[in-house]
């Protein structure tokens, strides 16, 4: 590879909840080099976050752990790639003053403390309005009567964020506008007729701004988004090899790279992405009869409508076991890596017993609005009857992590949605087969996991960069004919024993729902 093969690479860079990674890929798509660094949320003052400091820090250690794969590679220097796009986790709360400086700390997707606001948001719009956007996040602080809220100049997600330190530009991808107010599929923009409404709150409040005054401008994908600045080459690059004046696409939610990374942009298909929280998007041919608070409705990166079930909660719990697992083995000198545990011990769960030994565990660690929780504790329960072996336990934590999906999904089902295909992607189906059975079961559909799955949304943003290039042709025959051409996956579908095993689990665990709730009440939460 020259030097100047170096200019026909994209460059995806996304900040998830418990990593940041980054991906450069080349014109054929392959994967040249990737970084990644590891993070965590904190709970701080009654609101999960992420530090300021961590965010820089975290983002300029992902590329530098990128820069030098590439470099061990390929003996290159990484200076200057073609394109970047910036993705990030959806919704939340930045919130900048007139000198660009943070007025609060980042307010996470996973916070559930706007439920005042959306309970009155979503009747007032006639839309749904989740507990995570960005508006929920402002009504609420203006509901609170927060002193900050007067001095906003600018609000936007960790994308959009990332991208105006390293561009100058205020804008943010239709996909994650999305996840910050509802958006007019048709203008591809904020609603105007919701823009109203909310202004109108703002003058009765006596706020010194409207929507379109603090709100990014919205962009879709295949529009440039700004060039990477001289303040902004340094910041992603103290060592100073990264070149300025690299094109940008729209920064975007990891909800939208994850549909692009999946090939699912077209009506009727569909994905579901499953790590720290567990999300399924599906596409929509037509509009809903009516607004449903467990169904979040949004945007591809192209602008289509998507039906989004969020759950905050899937593999945490999940993690936390295995890292039990862990520990142990090293108490007993036994290296095994933690790939190697989870496969071992997910492959296990197929010699489990087909009620899961009748085991109960919620892994709620945060609130859960799909079922009405503002808080969480997670939990194990099981009778003196019940079986507990290893296998029943991690099928039933296995269960657990895609149970509150299947509960929104039925509403969905009740809209008689169309679904052609459900493309999975995320850690959960890392070891083959067994996850992706499960997630079968629990929307009673054939799932498909592709070969390229575990690059995920980082690669999508890549995907979108190098789109830039391509946008005379519409997004789905460019992933189709391009990224997607000879992509190959494996697709499943569950047995009706499977489904009945699912299903008769979701039955309990509805059931089981009322001690999550009386725990909430008599534990107190140890993050106070």
């Amino acid at each position: 590879m020259s030097k100047t093969n170096q200019n026909d690479t994209y460059l995806g860079i996304e900040l998830g909840s418990t990593r940041i990674k980054a991906v450069l890929i080349n014109n054929h798509n392959e994967v040249l080099a990737s970084g990644v660094h590891d993070w965590e949320n904190k709970f701080i003052n009654g609101y999960w976050t992420y530090a300021e400091k961590d965010i820089i820090s975290g983002l300029q250690n992902c590329f530098k752990n990128l820069k030098n794969d590439f470099y061990k590679k390929f003996k290159i220097t990484l200076s200057r790639p073609k394109s970047v796009g910036i993705s990030g986790m959806m919704h939340g709360y930045i919130v900048l003053d007139k000198n660009d400086k943070m007025l609060v700390p980042f307010r996470t997707w996973r916070n559930t403390s706007t439920k005042n606001a959306v309970e009155f948001l979503s009747p007032y719009l006639n839309f749904n309005i989740p507990q995570r956007w960005s508006i929920a996040h402002l009504y609420q602080a203006i509901l609170n009567k927060e002193s900050h809220v007067s001095k906003i100049n600018y609000i936007t997600t960790v994308a959009g964020y990332i991208h105006f330190l390293l561009t100058g530009s205020k804008v943010v991808g239709v996909g994650e506008a999305s996840g910050m107010f509802p958006i007019d599929s048709e203008t591809i923009d904020y609603d105007e007729v919701m823009v109203e409404k909310i202004n109108r709150l703002f003058k009765k409040k006596h706020l010194p701004f409207t929507v379109k005054q603090i709100f990014p401008k919205v962009l879709v994908a295949g529009q440039k988004a700004g060039i990477l600045t001289n303040q902004g080459a340094l910041l992603l690059d103290p060592q100073g090899d990264l070149q300025p004046r690299v094109l940008f696409a729209p920064p975007e939610g990891d909800a939208g790279t994850g549909m692009v990374s999946t090939n699912a942009v077209k009506p009727k298909t569909g994905n579901v992405s499953a790590g720290t929280s567990v999300f399924s998007m599906i596409v929509l041919n037509k509009k809903l009869l009516k607004w449903y608070e467990e169904i979040d409705i949004v945007n591809t990166p192209d602008g289509l409508p998507v039906a989004m079930i969020h759950c905050n909660n899937c593999s945490t719990d999940i993690n936390n076991w295995i890292n039990i697992f862990q520990e142990y083995n090293k108490l007993i000198n036994v290296k095994l890596n933690r790939n190697d545990i989870f496969k071992k011990i997910f492959n296990n769960t197929l010699h489990s017993d087909i009620d899961s030994g009748y085991i109960f565990s919620c892994n709620y660690y945060s609130g859960e609005p799909v079922t009405n929780f503002y808080e969480g504790r997670p939990m194990l329960v099981w009778h003196a009857n019940s079986k507990l072996t290893l296998a029943n336990l991690f099928k039933t934590f296995l269960y657990t992590s895609l149970v509150t999906l299947k509960i929104g999904f039925d509403f969905l089902r009740k809209e008689n949605v169309s679904i052609d295909s459900i493309v999975a992607h995320g850690g959960l189906f890392a070891t083959e087969r067994i996850g992706q059975k499960i997630l079968a079961a629990a929307l009673n559909t054939k799932v498909t996991v592709n070969k390229n799955a575990s690059d995920g949304g980082p690669y999508g943003m890549a995907l979108l960069a190098k789109y830039i290039f391509y946008n005379k042709i519409k997004l789905p025959i460019f992933l189709a004919k391009d990224p997607f051409k000879n992509v190959t996956g494996i697709t499943l579908k569950a047995s009706r024993q499977e489904i009945n095993s699912f299903n008769n689990y979701a039955t309990l665990f509805k059931k089981g729902l009322h001690i999550e709730r009386e725990a909430i009440k008599q534990i107190k939460d140890y993050h106070k």
